[in-house]
């Protein structure tokens, strides 16, 4: 990947075509929704509260349609916010372009981040400093006057700089090794290889994409040692990211593990100051990933590992002088552990870990369980008081937040109907709710349970407003949202367009207005949208989520055809005689397996991103789900597209982003390659320079335009109104 910044904007050069007006008369919503990030920016998100309660940092873009983020500040005391660092000023000296660290760019596409200028932060243990990267340049701000602090030169492009807890020195990634600079002190490396195959301080393919680790070093709480992951890729595959459009640039090789193949060696080492090093020691063999780790004060250095089955997962506390590790905690079961986010963790001298039981996955505080059995835990999301602050849902259309006591006292802190999130510290904490009231996230401070402010959101309003029919349906009490037109000139019954992500670790059907934006403005071209989360989506039980073991086709593809015969069965606007279906990344592979395997329902599909055969895609997300494929070979087998491509008897457009380094583009090429073979007609759009994500405002744009006229064009719907 490349990916350039103008040092005097603090944000990267647009890739692609030129952003440029609509049309006179032409519908604005994709115009919209790409220009404004999804209406994402100028919304305040990635929140802190410092440790004694003072401030709420937060990032935020100065409005709706600026992509570049600043860091912000909310004085809790005064219920008063103030701009702390804006990239554009810090660059304005600046006008060469500078090349963003190519972690940083890896680490924004694994974070799904497209937002552009301070994207990240680290503070120190009192809240008084943040430290944060700009174009590769490192900078350390005061949070109450907003004085940048002088340090030394660094060297190199600088990546995830974390001050140490007493704020005196930060330590920062560059050229894969880890180095470290003070207030008082000459930059200097910690640590680090020549090799390129080898990096230190920095977090593996597989826990960024797949275990929620981004990062690869921890301070201790004294600020003397650090905990520091060396990876060593040399035995991965390597995959080249070509882009074709510019043939004269050399691909990037990007390491790759495939399922079944080999994993990065993860290991960790402490790293005191004075140099001395000690690796840390545990089953390596049997336990090789490292899943997370944590290192709070007046508790020891502890960390989580997870076998590569991922049946059985380990807490360990290290010895940071003998480099030995003690288990205090196991997990195991026989289909696979989940992780979840914010767990374990220490609650004092308790340590708090997530399972999963029979009918919902619970908080155990020392082994005990303290949720109520009708709570589905979603994560833990740190302290609130001396309690813990978890999120989880009663329904799974919904997530609450809830106070959870040592002695089992649960109190749900949030009544409105959506989806909410929040962090803490002390009695302060900071709440987020996203609803089908409202557009966009409603962010509220509070203080001991009250209410002390709102942080404003410049972010754009849409002109449209979902109007979703939330059902339950069938036999397995299927949750769905039906979104139907909302000009009286068109009138049912209503050609249908299945609208699912479908898979592991994501919901559609949620009590969201900003979630249902996007199929909304499918169903004003004349669709009626249906929503379905079939069994393996989260957020219902454990059961649910592991009926997709060892087959990842047919019970996702079964539940989106059983929740349209249902729903139809009771909803006479639906046409089912005229059905299509769209999707990306899970959902892409669902847009092409129902269109292959369901003819009879499906009459075309847009797949993109699609994963299609599974052994293309990564070892720890696919082998959760389906085993390694030398043990379970039929899995592979059973949910591999490429076996169908003579099957294909209804239009079937594939798109993919010819850089994507997560679902590589070989997954549609060897697809429409089987398809050619078997005789088989369809359409690929391949889409240059484009990853996983698509922020560049024209593909944005146009991508929505193009899937409605095929999908209208396939169902032999009226193909004169605009889109």
């Amino acid at each position: 990947m490349s990916g350039k910044t103008r040092a005097a904007a603090g944000s990267p050069a647009k890739k692609g075509p030129t952003s440029r007006p609509p049309r006179a008369g032409r519908d604005r919503f994709p115009r919209d929704y790409a220009v404004t990030r999804r209406f994402s920016l100028g919304e305040p998100r990635s929140f802190a509260v410092t440790g004694n309660g003072q401030w709420v940092i937060f990032l935020r873009s100065r409005s709706g349609t600026d992509p570049v983020t600043c860091l912000w500040a909310f004085d809790v005391e005064s219920a008063k916010e103030r701009l702390v660092a804006d990239p554009a000023l810090l660059l304005e000296d600046s006008a060469e372009l500078v090349e963003l660290p190519e972690a940083e760019q890896r680490r924004r596409e694994r974070a799904r981040e497209s937002a552009e200028g301070i994207t990240s932060y680290a503070l120190d243990e009192a809240g008084e400093q943040a430290c944060f990267a700009v174009s590769g340049q490192l900078f350390v701000v005061d949070i109450a006057d907003g004085r940048m602090l002088p340090l030394a030169a660094t060297t190199g492009p600088v990546f995830d700089p974390r001050l140490d807890p007493t704020g005196v020195r930060v330590a920062y990634v560059a050229d894969r090794a880890l180095r470290m600079v003070g207030r008082f002190e000459e930059d200097r490396l910690l640590v680090g290889e020549e090799d390129p195959d080898i990096s230190w301080g920095l977090a593996e393919f597989v826990a960024a994409e797949e275990m929620g680790r981004s990062r690869g070093y921890w301070w201790s709480p004294n600020g003397q040692q650090l905990a520091v992951c060396r990876v060593d890729t040399r035995a991965v595959t390597t995959l080249y990211v070509a882009d074709p459009a510019n043939p004269d640039r050399v691909p990037t090789p990007h390491r790759y593990p495939r399922a079944g193949g080999t994993n990065a060696t993860v290991e960790l080492f402490v790293i005191s100051l004075d140099d001395a090093q000690v690796k840390l020691r545990w089953d390596e063999q049997a336990f090789p990933y490292l899943a997370s780790v944590f290192w709070s004060a007046d508790r020891p250095l502890t960390l989580v590992v997870q076998s590569r089955d991922q049946r059985r997962v380990e807490v360990l506390v290290a010895d940071v002088v003998s480099g030995a590790t003690r288990r205090v905690s196991h997990d195991e079961d026989e289909i696979w552990v989940e992780l979840v986010a914010g767990a374990p963790r220490w609650l004092g001298d308790a340590l708090v870990t997530v399972v999963d039981g029979a009918e919902a996955r619970r908080v155990e505080i020392d082994g005990r369980v303290v949720t109520p059995k009708e709570l589905q835990v979603r994560a833990v999301l740190g302290t609130l008081g001396e309690d813990l602050l978890i999120s989880g849902s009663l329904d799974p259309t919904e997530v609450h937040l809830f106070r959870v006591s040592a002695q089992g006292r649960t109190q749900q802190l949030t009544s409105v109907s959506g989806v909410h999130g929040g962090v803490a510290a002390g009695e302060v904490m900071v709440l987020s709710c996203r609803s089908m009231d409202s557009f966009g996230t409603t962010v509220e401070v509070q203080v001991g349970g009250e209410v002390v402010a709102q942080l404003a959101s410049l972010a754009e309003r849409p002109k449209l407003t979902p109007r979703g029919g939330f059902y339950v349906v069938g036999d397995r009490q299927l949750r769905t949202v039906l979104l139907l037109p909302r000009k009286k000139s068109l009138t049912p019954p209503f050609p249908v367009l299945l609208d699912p992500y479908g898979g592991p670790h994501a919901q559609r059907v949620l009590r969201s207005r900003n979630e249902l934006l996007v199929s909304q403005w499918f169903a004003d071209q004349g669709f009626a949208v249906l929503i379905v989360d079939g069994r393996g989506t989260p957020g219902r039980s454990p059961q649910w989520e592991r009926a997709v073991w060892g087959d990842l086709a047919g019970p996702v593809l079964d539940d989106q055809v059983d929740a349209l015969h249902a729903l139809a069965a009771v909803e006479d606007r639906l046409d089912t005689e005229r059905v299509g279906i769209r999707g990306w990344s899970f959902g892409g592979y669902l847009a092409a397996l129902a269109v292959l395997r369901r003819p009879d329902v499906f009459g075309a599909a847009v797949a993109g991103a699609p994963v299609t055969d599974w052994r293309l895609y990564d070892t720890h997300y696919t082998e959760r789900y389906l085993g390694h494929p030398e043990e379970y070979p039929e899995h592979y087998e059973r949910t591999s597209l490429l076996g169908d491509a003579a099957r294909l008897q209804r239009p079937l457009l594939l798109i993919h982003g010819m850089a994507d380094d997560n679902v590589v583009v070989a997954h549609t090429l060897q697809l429409s390659a089987a398809l050619l073979a078997a005789g088989r007609g369809h359409s690929v759009l391949p889409l240059s320079g484009v990853t996983h994500m698509t922020p560049q405002e024209v593909v944005a744009e146009n991508l929505l335009r193009l899937q409605s006229q095929f999908l209208r064009d396939a169902l032999g719907m009226n193909a004169s109104a605009p889109v």
